[in-house]
């Protein structure tokens, strides 16, 4: 293991309820918003104001009418264009909205730029939380309007609630000092009793850029070190450093059966197609891809040994491990743990293909050359960045 000491911080007590797609995500948290009493924190990547933006949107003026103290945080480039229409209409329905690094130039270089908040998370009256990886839009395609983007979230019961809500609250705080927003301060509401309610324990993992670099990546490996049976990842952008690659090839070196869903639909080819470049010596070491191509994948899950299981935003890619605020869920229950790891594979079965090496082999030269070059493209844009030095780098 890389870490002795006692980390993640895991509780017991907790429940879990897995949201499959939109379909499920959605309607649950509009009816948590509806039940709010007290408070609402909502954080999100994307916000976008369509038929499922127009909704949510709906559900928390319901809730800033009847008193309840509604907190809206959204990220500056992902809901740039939600700011730039919505914000008056928000505040003066007394929805408090803050913005997480505001767009201000989209021709920026400067490095900060690239520190987005990626996590969505949502917390009520301190007894719920939401936490996963679908943004706050709508999840179907244009193109394909029979299957949603594929992702999971949690709704979250129990002691795990103290960390969850402390979270947001401290990143809200934060963005007000910054934003020099003094009235939208917090004022002093008792944390959330967090009472057992089930039987999972669980840890609330997040990615920052100050105390908390490398808690998921870490969390990660140290669960990959310890596989004996199985790793199955589902993960959208899929750009692992050099230490997780090693990792996982160990992994397989020593029998373990590594499966990786990933993203077959392209929807940024940079990212797509340096991903590829790694698919050979992947597969060279016995690892298994699978490409997703019902749909488009956005799910960022895992799960090793149907002991542990993740549900959360971060992708393993250098955006999410060294630059974005992130959050995930970590399970240590074998229960949800063979949960997920069926959905995942009920996903495979119905919308996905595995790969070949040998066809991969002989893909024409010309092909290959093109994804070292988008792969290479990645590597410049993470070292301009400052982020790609050292044994973590791609």
């Amino acid at each position: 293991m890389r870490h002795t000491e006692l980390w993640p911080h895991f509780s017991d007590g907790n429940r879990l309820t897995l949201l499959e797609t939109g379909a499920a995500f959605f309607p649950a948290l509009e009816r948590e918003i509806d039940a709010a009493r007290v408070e609402i924190f909502l954080e999100t990547y994307i916000f976008k104001y369509d038929a499922v933006g127009t909704r949510l949107v709906a559900g928390l003026r319901r809730a800033a009418a009847r008193g309840v103290a509604v907190r809206l945080l959204v990220d500056g480039f992902g809901s740039r264009h939600f700011v730039e229409h919505h914000r008056k209409d928000l505040l003066e329905a007394g929805i408090q909205l803050l913005v997480y690094r505001r767009e201000l130039s989209r021709w920026s270089l400067r490095r900060h730029r690239l520190r987005r908040l990626h996590r969505k998370l949502a917390v009520i009256d301190g007894r719920v939380a939401f936490v996963g990886g679908i943004n706050l839009a709508s999840d179907i395609p244009d193109h394909i309007p029979d299957h949603p983007r594929h992702d999971y979230a949690l709704k979250v019961e129990g002691p795990l609630l103290r960390a969850i809500h402390s979270s947001v609250r401290h990143v809200w705080e934060l963005v007000a000092w910054a934003s020099l927003k003094q009235r939208f301060r917090l004022d002093d509401i008792a944390p959330p009793q967090g009472r057992h309610v089930g039987d999972i324990t669980a840890a609330f993992v997040i990615r920052d850029n100050i105390r908390h670099r490398r808690d998921i990546e870490n969390a990660y490996l140290d669960a990959v070190d310890q596989a004996r049976r199985q790793i199955l990842i589902a993960n959208a952008y899929f750009l692992p450093g050099r230490r997780f690659r090693r990792a996982l090839v160990a992994a397989a070196e020593r029998g373990v059966e590594v499966t990786i869903l990933l993203q077959g639909q392209v929807e940024y080819r940079i990212q797509h197609y340096a991903t590829q470049a790694l698919y050979p010596s992947l597969m060279h070491h016995g690892i298994r891809i699978f490409e997703y191509r019902r749909s488009f994948l956005h799910a960022k899950v895992a799960v090793i040994d149907d002991v542990w299981a993740t549900v959360g935003s971060s992708n393993i890619d250098p955006f999410s491990l060294l630059l974005a605020r992130e959050a995930n869920v970590i399970a240590r229950d074998r229960g949800f743990a063979e949960q997920l790891r069926t959905r995942v594979e009920h996903a495979m079965a119905e919308g996905a293909r595995p790969l070949s090496l040998t066809h991969w082999r002989k893909k024409p030269l010309l092909t290959r050359m093109l994804r070292w070059l988008a792969y290479g493209v990645a590597r410049l844009a993470v070292g301009i960045s400052g982020y790609g030095k050292g044994k973590e780098g791609l």
